[in-house]
């Protein structure tokens, strides 16, 4: 495909040849086009032109979905979800498919708001809950209704899936001792909660998983430069096949046609907050939230990286953030009334203090030990520096003391390792990326997520800790002693509910 003719879809922002949708629809006709030719690459045109129009700002249409706080939308490639392709189709042997834990009124994850409501409408019969990955263990109970809501509690009330992965033969530490409430967890199985992640807005990822254990190859600047995404397919592709044995409980792998079919789908969507219940649409009066704008927002590996891993060589700017600042400005905020204005103001105020609320970060493993500063004066994009997503633009996992046993809450797993070589001790819930490699410096390391969209699918971090937006900057406000204020606090709320 004629990437030049996905510049049709900028919005409001000259022509930019890496913009995230034109890689969307260029992923998705790379994968595509062996099996579609020439019709399908004229059709992902067809619907490039069609989403550079403007977009309806309709609640009635199913890419529009209800959350608390106002309106999420998604755009893909022909204007529509294709429900025949494979991502809505079982492929496996207990009735799920990739849409089972991936619903577009969640931000396509899951919540426990919809995991409890499918429980009750099917008694826990629904194929959300197999006991392979959604009960507390392998081994629950789950002859009667009582006996499943128990066995699947933490899907229930935290929106967590279980992933059971064994500590490596190699590892620089061993397991000392388990506490495990649902007594199945072992050296050669840990339970590990986690939170589905979305599959939407993924031309934006520098790692695949919370762990990353489905990327293929490092994603190091300048790959792609945004524009090819050869080790995201790759990555995307390997997901899918091992979602589909694992979770699908396939005895076969998806055939070469469904993952491409399914890879293409997933890379087409874009989905962010569209409007606001107070503020009202979120790209009026010089705003530019809403998922248009966000389908073309430059983006390539490394971009605005925080320790200078730009391969363009630009600077870091710690204001990534720039989608509301417009709102401070009353006469260009065209609120059409007093509450719609403070809203708007105080969604503004919000991106303003995490662009720039200064405070100490410390004690963050892969971060203050890696660079040998105890103590680094930072805001909230020091870590969130992908401009106007949120994520990290390069690979960055970090510990920031969320498995800590401090924070651990009795429905959790709690683990004891050793290392080796010091006997020196450690507790946690989950040691994340240390599963993968085996090093002792990564325990309790992942990535942090993209937060376009996030309103719709608490609750929130890797093992669901956080409940709301508002516990969210709790843990923050503790964890880095940076005293927000009530009003402070509101804003950022209010900022994060917009994106």
């Amino acid at each position: 495909m004629n990437t030049l003719k996905a510049c049709v879809l900028e919005y409001r922002k000259g022509c930019r040849r890496d913009a995230h949708l034109a890689l969307g629809i260029a992923l998705a006709s790379a994968l595509l086009l062996p099996i579609g030719g020439n019709a399908l690459a004229q059709a992902t045109v067809d619907a490039a032109k069609d989403i550079g129009m403007n977009v309806a700002h309709s609640n009635s249409d199913a890419l529009t979905t209800r959350n608390d706080s106002g309106w999420l939308r998604t755009i893909t490639p022909t204007g529509a979800i294709d429900t025949a392709n494979p991502f809505f189709q079982n492929l496996g042997s207990n009735g799920r498919s990739c849409s089972t834990c991936h619903q577009i009124q969640d931000g396509w994850s899951i919540t426990p708001k919809t995991a409890r409501q499918r429980f009750d409408a099917t008694g826990g019969r629904d194929p959300l809950f197999r006991v392979n990955d959604g009960s507390n263990s392998p081994l629950a109970d789950v002859s009667t209704v009582a006996h499943r809501r128990d066995a699947y509690s933490m899907l229930l009330n935290r929106g967590l899936i279980r992933v059971g992965i064994g500590i490596p033969e190699n590892a620089e530490f061993s397991l000392d001792a388990v506490d495990d409430p649902y007594h199945f967890a072992s050296t050669s199985e840990l339970s590990l909660f986690r939170r589905p992640l979305p599959t939407t807005n993924l031309a934006f990822l520098t790692g695949v998983m919370w762990d990353a254990r489905e990327t293929v190859a490092p994603f190091l600047p300048p790959m792609d430069a945004g524009v090819a995404g050869a080790n995201l397919l790759a990555s995307l592709r390997r997901q899918t096949i091992d979602a589909t044995l694992g979770h699908a409980q396939s005895s076969n792998a998806p055939t070469d046609a469904q993952v491409n079919q399914i890879v293409a789908f997933e890379a087409g969507l874009t989905t962010a907050q569209v409007r606001d219940d107070r503020a009202g649409f979120l790209n009026e009066g010089d705003a530019i939230g809403g998922p248009r704008v966000l389908a073309n927002q430059r983006f390539h590996v490394g971009i605005n990286d925080t320790l200078g891993a730009d391969p363009s060589g630009s600077a870091f700017n710690p204001s990534s953030m720039a989608l509301f600042a417009a709102w401070l400005d009353d006469d260009k905020s065209l609120a059409s009334d007093h509450s719609s204005r403070q809203q708007r103001e105080s969604i503004a105020r919000g991106e303003r203090l995490f662009n720039s609320k200064i405070f100490a970060i410390a004690g963050v493993g892969g971060l203050n030990d890696a660079l040998g500063m105890p103590v680094i004066s930072g805001t909230c994009t020091t870590c969130h520096n992908a401009p106007n997503v949120g994520n990290h633009t390069v690979a960055l996992p970090l510990n920031i003391g969320l498995t800590d046993a401090s924070r651990r809450t009795p429905d959790m797993p709690l683990y004891t390792l050793r290392n080796k070589t010091t006997g020196d001790t450690v507790q946690t819930t989950d040691p994340g990326l240390a599963l993968l490699n085996g090093r002792w410096k990564d325990i309790g390391k992942f990535k942090g997520p993209i937060l376009r969209g996030v309103v719709a699918h608490p609750p929130y971090f890797h093992n669901g800790s956080a409940a709301t937006l508002e516990d969210a900057i709790e843990f923050y406000n503790t964890r880095f002693n940076i005293s927000f204020s009530a009003r402070e606090k509101s804003d950022l709320v209010a900022f994060l509910q917009s994106l």
